[in-house]
């Protein structure tokens, strides 16, 4: 059984082993088991305080009869665990957990407390010494608890030597003075980081010990006193140990390897300094965080610094390639550490002293390794894979053939890789250049000639402008003059059919943008048209306005939700503006040059500077802006550039997922500059997102990761964004291949439904839907292979099976879902497709679960359920029920969760009122996205509540057109009247379905939002003169 990893992980299995050891051996078995757990977690306090007990344990039990360990193993067990070995743990313990400053003490206060117990019982001279040393030192290094341990080392003092307390007390109070500083520089990080572990959130604890290690190495640079660099680099080393020992961190790779270059350039700068060993921590590393390729490649590198021998890199190499995880966030960890096993193999030919052995290795390995490097990418990602994109591992292959002068072998590499590299100038400049290296000065370089003429000649080449001008200035320096002439006159050739390529690319971006200004014209007429038209309204006909009102507005949300804005093309990145710099002044700066939408501004993380992201109105306000480019924004010169190429369109990923997801899940892609949300108020089901990199480097590499298997259960799909390629449903249901059919025998199996159904095809899956309790519902879903089959089946509508009658019918795919409801806490945290969710196949557990939900709801009272139920308002409408189900089960089981983002809500339903009590208090005021606290309310509250306006575009104009687009046109004055019975009833009946307008609209909104006139008009009807008077004098407008 291989070992566990982390700490809990040792604990549970030393807890196990310690329970069962029933006799002297097993004892023993379980000492050694501690001290395999220690040397793999070696700062870990909770290990270490284990270990000690059950060391002390052992040797109290045998000091005596009253363990009922027999007579041999009892004297055995005396000359094993002795006092003075009891005490050497206790030491070892308290040596390797002293600079953990949070928890350190729990150890020390337990070892000083049976020092202080066996002193009692036999005061001596020498014994008073030791122990009074023992505090001296532990006063002298920074922990917690230092004020409790000065107070147990006084009361030490006035038993045992009182006549030289004052002293004493002077004494160690001036040498703890540098240990009492330190901690109180550190105490501020220590508070938080204590309350974000009680809060419970992973994120929260992650930042917070990041952000104390990059404090903590900032400190070792820093030798203003004497002693101080010493005691730094002590206290960064320890709390790189407790974040990879006690935090999640320990499965963060980058915080492994910011560890090891830690530890690698202090070993050189402050060599006398005592430090873990570089290999054991890389070691340890590779254990937590298997997928690593470059902790791997670290490993190897370190190794090979080392000078260790062939077999102990081998198995390192064949443990890396044996983990299952390497390639489990794609080929690049394989690549990258074949690379260094590769460069590792080649520098073994370089050193002074190489024998015959180590060629023939480096001979067989190198090419193996690329073997072994293709066939692993095509296993994963299948036969389209074509290996390294940046051909790293050839290019070692090639320079360890040019050093043993096998030229001609190391071009035929060179020339198979043309067929996969053809189209990247990079390629074909790295050729070049190996070709160059290797000529003989005295004879024309044919075969370097012969690559750039190779490599211009290919009309898909992604900058052939570079490659003409390597080709042109090498004919120049190297060739005859025959040769020169030649070059010119293809060049001349090429260049033209060049330009007529950039010119059809020119020509095809400004039909693009001309066809995107006509549509915006377009939409742009329609909507003034409509909204100046008027309309003459008579008494009778006030109903049949109403209803063409609400059918006007039904379509003005159809067009708006059909309306494809294009961001991925209409956006620009505007960089090095000012900290501090405002929206409105950003607008005004392009005010002459474009239609500004939305802008979303973010610091640059050196805090020196601000980057915007802003979303234009058409291509041709983007060429516009970038004549901004460059120039002035009071004193900082501003780059301008499209912001096309940097969006992608993200699904397929778990349904918690939220901005912290994905910045840790790309963060070694490049800088993310912005998340973009899809409401959910229609469509609870919707779940993507739109991530905006700051780079196209970024961008690219991003989507490498499409195809990444997240939680053994999702395969996500990275894709560039493009709103014109709008993909196909797929699915039994979206192909018209699936059957819904009702009013089943409650008896009747899936295999009885099968079996009446294949006569018409074949049956591909049948999904038979249950309650939580495993009952049927009487309710299925049949795919067919065709669905031609599926429209056969219809015959068997209004047929008798068994004792009930069918009702079949072709399934429909609902695109309207504007509630979701969950049931317990036990759920996958997954947004089950329609499929699965249709076919009921839920785990046993879950079936229990829901059957003790079914029994609590039926045993309690109206009064019980409300109890212990929630309501949570402010929620806006892109978080999903499976992200409320996460924030709300730590406080309790849950029964029921309804979500409800029509109403910027959530009901909740807890076991117990205390749960619900608690998450009450708990959830009050939560920040569960920047500028929404969650709010605690009633039933009443939340269906009283308006719909969220959704502000994400800015409106240029006059205040006075602004507020005229919000509001629907007045409805029509009614003259007084005769009394009619029904009428009156049917005017009372439509105001009090009216909405509730006393509650005052919340327009304290972000800076990032801004109102988008489209989206405003969907709640028009909702608001008055008086609510927008109060909305615009809130804000100041």
């Amino acid at each position: 059984m291989s070992d566990p990893v982390g700490e809990d992980g040792w604990l549970a299995l030393v807890d196990e082993a310690s329970r069962t050891a029933g006799d002297l051996e097993r004892r023993i078995e379980v000492v050694e088991l501690y001290k395999r757990a220690i040397a793999a977690e070696p700062s870990s306090n909770k290990l270490w305080l284990a270990y000690c007990e059950w060391v002390w344990s052992l040797y109290k039990d045998c000091q005596n009869s009253d363990a009922g360990w027999p007579v041999e193993e009892q004297l055995l067990g005396q000359e094993i665990f002795s006092w003075e070995m009891a005490l050497e743990v206790w030491l070892q313990g308290a040596q390797a957990t002293q600079y953990r400053l949070n928890d350190s003490h729990v150890l020390w206060n337990r070892w000083i407390s049976i020092e202080l117990e066996k002193l009692s019982e036999d005061p001596n001279s020498q014994d008073i010494t030791r122990v009074k040393q023992l505090f001296f030192d532990r006063l002298q290094t920074p922990h917690a608890a230092w004020d409790d341990t000065s107070q147990n080392f006084s009361n030490f003092l006035t038993k045992y030597c009182e006549s030289t307390w004052e002293s004493s007390m002077v004494e160690v109070t001036k040498l703890s003075a540098n240990a009492k500083e330190q901690y109180k520089l550190r105490e501020t990080f220590e508070l938080k980081l204590r309350k974000a572990v009680e809060s419970s959130n992973n994120d929260n604890v992650k930042s917070q010990i990041l952000d104390y290690l990059n404090w903590e190495q900032g400190q070792v640079l820093k030798q203003n006193k004497k002693g101080m660099l010493s005691i730094s680099l002590l206290l960064c080393v320890a709390l790189f140990e407790r974040a990879l020992t006690s935090t999640p961190l320990s499965l963060d790779p980058s915080v492994w390897e910011d560890y090891v270059v830690f530890l690698l350039s202090t070993k050189v700068e402050v060599p006398e300094i005592s430090l873990p060993p570089v290999l054991s921590i890389i070691q340890r590393g590779t254990n937590h965080c298997p997928w690593s390729g470059a902790l791997w490649a670290r490993y190897i590198l370190c190794a090979e610094a080392e000078c260790l021998p062939f077999s102990t890199m081998e198995q390192i190499k064949h443990a890396a390639t044996n983990a299952r995880d390497l390639d489990r966030d794609g080929m690049n960890d394989v690549v990258e550490f074949y690379i260094a096993w590769c460069g590792y193999l080649k520098r073994r030919t370089m050193v002074e002293g190489a024998t015959d052995e180590d060629l023939d290795v480096a001979e067989m390995g190198l090419p193996t390794a690329l073997e072994d490097v293709l066939q692993w990418g095509r296993r994963r990602c299948g036969k389209g894979w074509n290996g390294d994109p940046f051909f790293r591992i050839e290019t070692i292959l090639i320079q360890h053939l040019t050093q043993k002068r096998a030229y001609e072998e190391a071009r035929r590499h060179w020339r198979s890789l043309v067929p996969v590299h053809a189209d990247n100038y990079e390629f074909w400049q790295q050729y070049y250049m190996w070709e160059m290296n290797i000529r003989n000065p005295s004879m024309p370089p044919t075969y370097a000639t012969a690559v750039l003429v190779q490599a211009i000649n290919r009309k898909s080449l992604d900058w052939p402008e570079k490659i003409i001008e390597i080709y042109v200035r090498h004919c120049n320096n190297c060739e005859e003059v025959a040769t020169v002439i030649h070059s010119l006159n293809t060049v001349r050739r090429i260049s033209k059919g060049i330009a007529k390529r950039r010119e059809r690319e020119a020509a095809a971006y400004q039909a693009q943008s001309v066809k995107e200004t006509e549509m915006t014209e377009k939409v742009s007429n329609t909507e003034r048209t409509t909204e100046d038209s008027k309309r003459k309204r008579e008494d009778g006909e006030y109903s049949d306005s109403v209803a063409k009102k609400s059918k006007l507005v039904s379509e003005e949300i159809w067009k708006e939700q059909n309306l494809k804005r294009d961001r991925e093309n209409t956006t620009i990145i505007v960089s090095n503006l000012p900290v501090g710099v405002t929206q409105t002044k950003l607008r005004h700066y392009f005010n002459d040059y474009a239609h500004i939408n939305n802008i979303t501004l973010k610091a640059d993380p050196d805090g020196l500077s601000t980057t915007a992201l802003i979303e234009l109105r058409s291509r041709v306000d983007v060429s516009s802006a970038i004549i901004k480019h460059n120039k002035y924004f009071g004193d900082r010169q501003i780059s301008v550039m499209p912001g096309t190429g940097l969006t992608l369109y993200v699904t397929n990923y778990p349904p918690a997922a939220d901005d912290a997801y994905f910045y840790e899940l790309f963060k070694d892609c490049g800088e993310i500059l912005s998340i973009r949300w899809p409401s959910i108020k229609y469509k609870t089901s919707r779940r993507f997102v739109y991530i905006t990199f700051r780079s196209l480097e970024g961008a690219a590499a991003a989507t490498k990761l499409d195809g990444l298997s997240l939680d053994g259960f999702y395969k996500l799909t990275a894709a560039y964004s493009n709103p014109s390629n709008k993909k196909d449903r797929e699915g039994a249901t979206a192909e018209g291949r699936e059957v819904h059919v009702k009013s089943l025998d409650l008896s009747l199996t899936e295999n009885d439904i099968k079996e009446v159904f294949s006569k018409y095809g074949t049956v591909q899956r049948v999904n038979v839907l249950k309650k939580l309790t495993g009952e049927s519902k009487g309710v299925a879903f049949i795919s067919y292979s065709k669905q031609e089959e599926a429209n056969a089946s219809l015959e068997l509508d209004k047929t008798k099976l068994k004792s009930c009658i069918l009702s079949v019918e072709i399934s429909k795919e609902k695109n309207f879902k504007p509630t979701a409801t969950t049931v317990g806490n036990n759920l996958p945290m997954l947004s089950m497709s329609d499929e699965i969710a249709k076919s009921g196949n839920l785990t046993s557990s879950i079936l229990e679960s829901g059957d003790s939900f079914e029994q609590i709801r039926h045993n309690s009272s109206r009064s019980e359920i409300s109890n212990r139920t929630i309501v949570l308002l402010n929620i806006p409408d892109t978080i999903n029920d499976a992200r409320i189900r996460l924030l709300a089960s730590s406080y309790g089981e849950i029964i029921k969760i309804i979500l409800r983002p029509d109403h910027q809500g959530a009901i909740v339903e807890y076991t117990d009122a205390v749960s619900a009590g608690k998450a009450s208090l708990g959830l009050e005021n939560y920040e569960i996205i920047p500028g929404h606290k969650i709010h605690m309310g009633s039933l009443k509250d939340l269906f009283a509540d308006r719909r969220e306006i959704r502000v994400d575009s800015m409106q240029a104009g006059n205040r006075k057109n602004l507020i005229g687009s919000f509001m629907q046109p007045t409805a029509p004055i009614k003259r007084p009247m005769a009394f009619k019975k029904n009428k009156l009833y049917q005017k009372k009946k439509l105001d009090s379905s009216r909405p509730n307008l006393s509650t005052p609209i919340d327009t304290d909104v972000p800076d990032e939002i801004h109102i988008n006139n489209d989206i405003s008009k969907k709640v028009k009807e909702k608001l008055t003169n008086s609510d927008f008077k109060a909305l615009y004098s809130k804000d100041g407008r």
